[in-house]
């Protein structure tokens, strides 16, 4: 398919990552036809109403940062709210420890040079400047390694002492969703990379106050919508039908679609979605949680945004307009813990943190079991690239080999790489998979 061919584009999937593909073709003139299972789109990226709450909650908090340039641009093209994120204008991350009440700010400066590390006053309590050269063994450990092939930061870092603690493992276990003893060192580095490595410009912390869905998924909508797309709701994929090197017809569970000649197919589905579908589909097989919290008060008057928590259940507090929410990362151990028992262990915290009443509010905790895959060695070796063995079919996700872990930026910058491949059309996709990158 190249940018002439006049052939429809069916996207299978409304998650980011489809949503980014769908809107990639559509600004290249492309007929698409988006299908979704649920009866909304945004998959792990939407807002809802929590009729417990009586609040509009995400179904997940998310943090970007000011370096996401895929994320960044795709609210630009889409045309999204001017004020979709939010957040400080130069770096700043607030902290506090529960264990000593310490409270401090890492401020980061906007440029590449990072003379910060040499001002107390913008470093973690106790810490020194050469401490923060510790992640440099990460970016070595990475340099010209296959994905799953650097080894772990364990194995690259050393995991331990007060700096640890108070920065590179929560940061880290945000970033990644799993213990970083155990992640993939490569994957670490991108992230580092991009962000505290490109400089503090690169750092600021965004969040859709709003909600996700006003942010990323109501403007990609609309904008699909203005460009002629179809948007079809409740449309389960059963299966595919292929033959002679290509997809040839979609089976749903209402109908089937067969695919014209110069017709193509984005597959934006979960891992474990897409790998039944497709036999011997390298994708990631083990799984992080996370859990997040919610709460219906209204923050103190000058909380900030966001502030990370050390020593305590507590990781992520973000203060949003109506409510506290918590996001806990590599969760695994709190889901059997019963809901209302996480809601008073949380709320305790905040109420510590915040100077707020003792009483239990208005809450809800929603547990996501399999939020992201395992940011493992093992599993990111598993990860398919966008192009596949079948000239008219490629993938999209976060958990597809974007060289990030789970995030809004990977399942973004999935869509554009998907969209990429289908224009680049089907010989040099072929080519690519002889050369062993599908």
């Amino acid at each position: 398919m190249t940018g002439t061919q006049t052939g429809t584009v069916h996207v299978v999937g409304a998650g980011l990552a489809g949503l980014s593909a769908a809107v990639s073709m559509a600004e290249r003139g492309h007929r698409v036809i988006v299908h979704e299972a649920a009866k909304q789109a945004g998959g792990r990226c939407r807002s809802y109403f929590d009729a417990t709450l009586g609040l509009t909650i995400d179904n997940g908090n998310h943090l970007l940062l000011s370096g996401n340039r895929s994320a960044l641009d795709f609210l630009k093209l889409v045309d999204a709210p001017s004020d979709a994120l939010t957040g400080p204008e130069e770096a700043e991350f607030p902290f506090a420890d529960l264990k000593t009440g310490e409270r401090w700010t890492l401020r980061p400066n906007a440029g590449r040079v990072p003379w910060w590390v040499l001002q107390a006053s913008r470093r973690v309590p106790g810490s020194r400047a050469m401490d923060y050269l510790a992640p440099l063994s990460i970016l070595r450990a990475a340099s010209g390694k296959a994905p799953g092939r650097g080894g772990t930061i364990g194995e690259r870092m050393e995991c331990s002492g007060p700096l640890y603690e108070r920065l590179w493992h929560p940061v880290l276990l945000a970033a990644l969703n799993t213990d970083p003893q155990e992640s993939d060192v490569g994957l670490a580095a991108t992230i580092l990379r991009e962000t505290l490595g490109a400089g503090g410009a690169a750092c600021r912390p965004l969040i859709a106050v709003g909600g996700l869905s006003a942010a990323f998924v109501d403007p990609a909508l609309a904008y699909l919508e203005k460009r002629g797309a179809e948007l079809r709701f409740g449309r389960r994929l059963r299966g595919l039908g292929a033959g002679e090197g290509r997809v040839d017809t979609l089976l749903f569970s209402d109908e089937s679609v067969t695919l014209g000649p110069d017709d193509s197919v984005v597959l934006a589905l979960p891992p474990w979605v897409a790998a039944d579908l497709i036999p011997g589909l390298s994708a990631p097989k083990s799984y992080r949680s996370i859990v997040n919290a919610h709460f219906a008060v209204l923050p103190p008057q000058g909380s900030p945004l966001l502030l990370g928590v050390v020593n305590g259940l507590t990781e992520w507090l973000f203060a949003y307009p109506d409510r506290l929410s918590v996001t806990i990362s590599g969760a695994d151990r709190l889901l059997d813990v019963s809901r209302e028992d996480l809601a008073r262990q949380i709320w305790a915290e905040l109420s510590t943190l915040t100077g707020l009443a003792p009483e239990l509010p208005s809450w809800q905790i929603v547990k996501e079991k399999r939020a992201t895959f395992a940011a493992t060695p093992e599993e990111a070796a598993r990860r398919a690239s966008a192009v596949t063995a079948h000239d008219n079919l490629v993938l999209a996700g976060d958990w597809t080999a974007t060289g990030l872990p789970s995030t809004i930026e990977g399942a973004i910058r999935s869509g554009t790489t998907a969209a990429q491949a289908l224009l680049r059309g089907a010989p040099a996709r072929r080519e690519a998979v002889a050369r062993g990158a599908a």
